[in-house]
């Protein structure tokens, strides 16, 4: 039986990890379908026809491609279309209605506009930029620690309040966080970010060890194909 939804771009990608992760916990199959960007597959006819502007993850299933959202965006999507099924209540439980959504989608932003803009700079510089033969600039990694280790002194605090970003269930709020938290802890030398604060190292080590997450490090680190 073919997966009814296709994820299109490298696992690698904390982008198209976060999709994996999304569709993972609320068990919809799907497949995914590498895109070399280091030989600029991303670029190619056949993907921009998918996504015209050439960025991943592309995601499709039996309704619709979606292209040009992010990957929160898609995840929403996810969630919402996909409500029946696996975990159902990533984006709050019915009960709490737009009150239980609202603590979530906070968050959410809260990851998009202020956790991953300087992560991901600190990722690029030293964990992608040495994978593609490019020097790191340590002034960017500096520069962008400090403005993120203001942002997980709110995370700390925070996470001494509840067990998890939105309260006491595991929600959309933290699967979005994880890319990233994953690649600063097991691929810099900057985990102790993360690990040095102990609300955060309690977080961490909860939500990575979900069945979903590990499956997408399975994912990762299986043999590329040839």
């Amino acid at each position: 039986m073919v997966a009814p939804v296709t994820v299109y771009g490298p696992v690698i990608s904390p982008a198209v990890a976060r999709v994996a992760a999304c569709l993972l916990e609320k068990d919809v199959p799907f497949q995914l379908e590498p895109v070399d960007m280091s030989k600029g597959e991303h670029k190619s006819p056949s993907f921009l026809k998918l996504q015209p502007f050439g960025q991943v993850p592309a995601f499709k299933d039996h309704l619709t491609t979606v292209f040009h959202l992010k990957s929160r965006a898609i995840c929403r999507y996810i969630c919402d279309q996909y409500a029946d099924h696996g975990n159902q209540t990533l984006l709050g439980k019915k009960e709490d209605g737009a009150v239980g959504r609202a603590a979530i989608e906070q968050w959410i932003e809260a990851e998009g506009q202020s956790f991953n803009p300087p992560s991901l700079a600190i990722i690029f510089q030293l964990a992608f930029a040495p994978m593609m033969g490019r020097a790191t600039d340590m002034s960017m990694v500096e520069q962008n620690e400090e403005k993120l280790s203001k942002v997980l002194d709110v995370y700390e605090q925070r996470l001494g309040e509840s067990q998890y970003f939105a309260g006491d269930e595991f929600s959309l709020a933290d699967l979005v966080h994880m890319p990233n938290a994953e690649f600063l802890v097991s691929r810099t030398n900057k985990a102790g970010l993360i690990t040095e604060r102990k609300n955060l190292a309690r977080w961490w080590n909860d939500v990575s060890t979900r069945p979903s997450w590990k499956k997408v490090m399975e994912l990762q680190s299986a043999p590329k194909p040839t």
